[in-house]
């Protein structure tokens, strides 16, 4: 049965305001069980927001602040689980996890319970962190990935993560002699490219040469400073991976199922009309990168944002490529 131990944040790096990697060094006198890489933990804190759900009129439902007699916002333990970013060999070695963390917002703007609570953590100051002495998940590549020639990895946002975790675990396993012909290609998106994490240490590994690995890093936001690195293409993963198999890109797909409904149609110009369109970086070539897509020796996993995996598995259908997510 899993315990509960407190660790404490050695190290905080923000790649931006909402946006961090984390390393947590366990209890003194423990250490983190050992896992394979693509698996999760149990992180809690206990001085996070409450909050209560409440139905809509129209069966939806929404979370509002849980107050106390006086008015005042209870505060208490919150518990989730985060995919861990750092691989096997990097905690056999340092003793530490990383994790690579978003500030959640809801539609109205509230931070997530936790990640808000996580987003105050100061090394050496406010650094605890309970964790569970419990690591889990079938999101792995013995699990998932045997037999197919080609694994194709879609991270939007911090769905990066256990990614990040396969493939520096690869690259070493590849650097200690223990190779394999299999080739990896990753899609990861996220709005800018100072947001894409882990960023230096793909292209490395892509340089390197050790695996056959291919590193496809996009934003869907760009701000001017992006238009200078050349390795960083255009769009959002599943309209880059679109883009890839000759598809449509998913508003355009909108577009054309709102026919002649005026509302639907006005809604679905406007989002074609906002979006950045797909383009790949200097280093990729569309060509190159389909034989690295074949439907008869690939699987696509996908971890991230809800409803980019939605469409991801919906390019995967088209395609008829074999499709598996992250789900908790």
């Amino acid at each position: 049965m899993a315990e509960r131990r407190v660790g404490s944040a050695v190290f905080r790096f923000n790649l931006a305001p909402h946006l961090a990697i984390f390393r947590l060094v366990p209890q003194k006198g423990d250490a983190f069980p050992h896992y394979t890489a693509g698996q999760y933990i149990a992180l809690r804190r206990e001085n996070c927001r409450l909050t209560k759900k409440i139905a809509r009129p129209d069966g939806t439902f929404e979370y509002a602040a849980d107050m106390d007699e006086n008015g005042n916002v209870r505060r208490g333990p919150v518990t989730h689980s985060y995919s861990i970013s750092s691989a096997p060999f990097e905690t056999e070695h340092e003793g530490w996890l990383e994790f690579y963390v978003i500030l959640e917002l809801d539609e109205l703007g509230q931070p997530g319970r936790l990640t808000e609570s996580l987003f105050l953590v100061d090394p050496g100051e406010d650094d605890k962190i309970i964790y569970y002495t419990k690591i889990a998940g079938e999101f792995t590549l013995g699990k998932l990935a045997k037999g197919f020639h080609n694994v194709v990895f879609v991270g939007t946002g911090t769905g990066l993560a256990p990614f990040a975790s396969m493939l520096k675990q690869l690259n070493h396993d590849a650097l200690l002699g223990r190779t394999t012909d299999t080739r990896y290609t990753l899609f990861h998106a996220n709005r800018t490219a100072r947001e894409l994490g882990y960023h230096a240490t793909l292209h490395a590994i892509q340089e390197g040469g050790k695996i056959d690995f291919l590193y496809v890093p996009t934003v869907s936001r760009p701000v001017a400073s992006d238009n200078h690195d050349p390795h960083v293409g255009r769009g959002r993963a599943s309209n880059v991976l679109r883009y890839a198999y000759d598809l449509p890109m998913r508003e355009e797909e909108l577009l054309r199922e709102a026919g002649g409904n005026g509302e639907a149609r006005t809604r679905a110009q406007a989002a074609l009309d906002r979006i950045v369109r797909p383009q790949l970086p200097s280093h990729v070539s569309k060509e190159g990168l389909r034989k690295r897509l074949d439907p008869g020796s690939t699987i696509i996993l996908t971890c991230g944002n809800p409803k980019a995996m939605e469409d991801i598995k919906r390019v995967a259908a088209l395609a008829g490529v074999r499709f598996e997510k992250e789900e908790w």
